[in-house]
């Protein structure tokens, strides 16, 4: 009977050890499972970190950069508004913005405002090559804003805005000076 009682102690101590075996597996199992999720969810952090320095950088760097490119930009925009006649808007922005934004209030306002364009085109060079120079430095700007800002909202504030509508301004006026008679 000892025996028995033995060899029934024995099986139950190494059932229990067997249940603990397994338990203590399960548990590290399960920490090591949280463990390996957490590291991949930080890691992914990582990367979005890493991603949005990138982008700030670039940003950073057109933002810098920006003063020059307006300038640049202001530079062709003042004969130009000359030609046609046009005030700066009397705002405290920027001034190319103040200058873009008066071509466009007075197309707004005027629409021969466009005819007054093509006909500069088309007849003062001096005019035709600061509409070619803005036209060619300010799509050269939208494309290095593409480029360099991986979400866009940058260059789509642009394209949307002043500058975009200038730009479309100056094509609609460069096309009708291109076909249009004198």
């Amino acid at each position: 009977m000892i025996e028995t009682w033995l060899i029934l102690g024995c099986v139950v101590i190494t059932l229990c050890s067997i249940i603990g075996v397994f338990f203590v597996l399960s548990v590290f199992n399960r920490r090591m499972y949280d463990m390996e999720k957490m590291l991949k969810y930080q890691c992914g952090i990582t990367v979005k970190i890493q991603t949005l320095l990138k982008s700030k950088s670039a940003t950073n760097a057109v933002a810098e950069n920006s003063e020059m490119i307006y300038q640049d930009l202001l530079q062709n925009l003042i004969p130009i508004m000359a030609a046609i006649d046009v005030m700066p808007r009397n705002t405290t922005e920027h001034q190319l913005w103040r200058a873009v934004g008066g071509i466009m209030d007075e197309y707004a306002k005027n629409p021969f405002a466009l005819e007054k364009m093509r006909r500069c085109i088309k007849l003062d060079a001096e005019v035709a090559r600061c509409v070619d120079n803005y036209t060619r430095r300010a799509d050269a700007f939208l494309q290095y804003l593409n480029k360099t800002e991986p979400n866009g909202i940058l260059a789509q504030t642009f394209t949307d805005g002043l500058l975009g509508q200038s730009l479309t301004f100056f094509a609609q006026a460069r096309a009708l000076a291109a076909t249009g008679d004198n």
